[in-house]
């Protein structure tokens, strides 16, 4: 049995969860996230509690039973907490800014670089070498986080690039360390 699946989700107040059908759609105080789920994993909402059981121990319903489970419980926390990941530029002359609803990245290429999000996603930037994206949708955020990052992935040189905040960058010697 999946040991993520069994875990049931939680509720929190002013978060409700609906459906027609397969589709399965969370309302809260930050917003509103709808997704299908697959026809063969069982939903079930009692009071405050969501639990998630499969038909079989067949391989390809132990699989659908953790990960439905893990992105509804995505999408609960989404609306009522949200999602952010940070990301830091590390670089001489490396800077980032924000015009109107756009990034604009100068990271050491003869143009700058620009992002649009989608819609539901709000980038941020506190600091000229900081950026904060977040919204209610974890799979977005995520997405246009490591998109931002692979415009300029640190390289292990000089560890210079677009990081996310706290990430470990592996230094290699120079061809010089040999000596």
């Amino acid at each position: 049995m999946s040991r993520v699946g069994k875990k049931p989700i939680e509720i929190p107040a002013g978060v409700t969860i609906s459906n027609v059908g397969n589709v399965y759609t969370v309302k809260g105080p930050k917003g509103e996230l709808s997704r299908e789920f697959h026809a063969d994993i069982t939903i079930s909402v009692e009071g405050n509690i969501v639990t998630i059981s499969r038909p079989s121990d067949e391989k390809n319903h132990r699989a659908l039973h953790g990960t439905t489970r893990a992105v509804l419980a995505n999408m609960v926390e989404g609306v009522s907490a949200g999602f952010s990941r940070n990301l830091e530029l590390v670089g001489v002359g490396y800077r980032a800014q924000k015009q109107g609803n756009k990034l604009i990245l100068n990271v050491g290429y003869s143009h700058p670089v620009e992002f649009e999000p989608e819609a539901g996603i709000e980038i941020e930037v506190p600091a000229n070498t900081k950026i904060t994206i977040k919204g209610i949708d974890k799979e977005k955020v995520g997405a246009l986080a490591s998109n931002v990052r692979g415009v300029r992935p640190p390289e292990p040189y000089k560890g210079k690039g677009i990081r996310y905040e706290g990430e470990f960058v592996r230094r290699k010697e120079g061809k010089t360390g040999k000596k």
